[in-house]
């Protein structure tokens, strides 16, 4: 039996060999499952490089957006742990900070979220995430680190009367900084690792605003708004989205509110 492209004139054949990556690098890949306390543990240091997750986590989220970006998802196998009943063997035998992400690669565990961006940024093909240019890399830098106290005013603000007073401040420095290079990402039009450190946070605290509070952080700040439309065509991103449910039963129990 003949094969159908056989049957196929030539334009058309270029045609799918064209569509067919667009196609499949588009489409969700298969999540494994969440691994908890009575799991086995996974083959360790057998050659497989392994990103250890939590689907919940916005630092493991920042792992994970950045070995899609970069196209590592045949090349990096994914292992969710499930944070709230973690297996015994990942502290004692894979991670002693017994946090996520970490990175099980060339014979050694590497952790940290910017760490880890930096780290498959160097070592793994794909677009870059860190930019040449000396002001670009600077402002970056700034960004990742401005990441921490984005957070700490978050979680602080969660635990204060009036959330919203306490941390809007935080997206309105969000807004400034998107209008350095003209958006609609930190760097103009080049997608970097200062997105991929606020997408997650923006996500789950942007979600919390609005359901809980009613607000919507891209209310006068049409820079963030257009981030946010941006970064929500990125199959990279998309396909890491967390349950904005279950973040929100969190936030509540940090706050002391549920």
């Amino acid at each position: 039996m003949k094969p159908f492209t056989h049957f196929m004139n030539p334009v058309s054949l270029i045609l799918i060999i064209l569509i067919l990556p667009v196609f499949y690098s588009s489409m969700a890949e298969v999540l494994p499952p969440v691994l908890t306390s009575k799991s086995e543990q996974p083959p360790f240091m057998d050659g497989i490089t392994r990103l250890y997750i939590s689907y919940v986590c916005p630092f493991a989220q920042r792992a994970w957006i950045t070995r899609n970006y970069k196209g590592l998802q045949e090349k990096i196998k994914l292992v969710a742990i499930d944070l709230m009943d973690r297996p015994a063997w990942y502290k004692e035998k894979v991670y002693p900070k017994n946090m996520v992400p970490a990175l099980e690669h060339d014979g050694k565990v590497t952790g940290e979220s910017i760490d880890l961006i930096k780290y498959m940024d160097k070592n793994f093909e794909g677009p870059a995430l860190l930019p040449t240019d000396p002001e670009k890399a600077e402002f970056v830098e700034e960004m990742l680190k401005y990441s921490d106290t984005f957070l700490s005013t978050w979680y602080g603000s969660l635990k204060a009367e009036g959330p919203l007073k306490g941390a809007l401040g935080t997206f309105d420095h969000l807004e400034t900084s998107l209008k350095k290079f003209d958006g609609p990402f930190f760097l103009g039009e080049t997608f970097s690792a200062a997105d991929i450190a606020f997408v997650p946070l923006v996500e789950r605290f942007g979600g919390y605003f609005k359901n809980e509070l009613s607000y919507d952080v891209t209310s006068g700040r049409p820079n963030l708004a257009a981030w946010i439309e941006e970064m929500d065509k990125i199959d990279a991103y998309k396909h890491t989205k967390c349950d904005i449910d279950l973040y929100i039963q969190f936030a509540n129990r940090v706050a002391g509110k549920k």
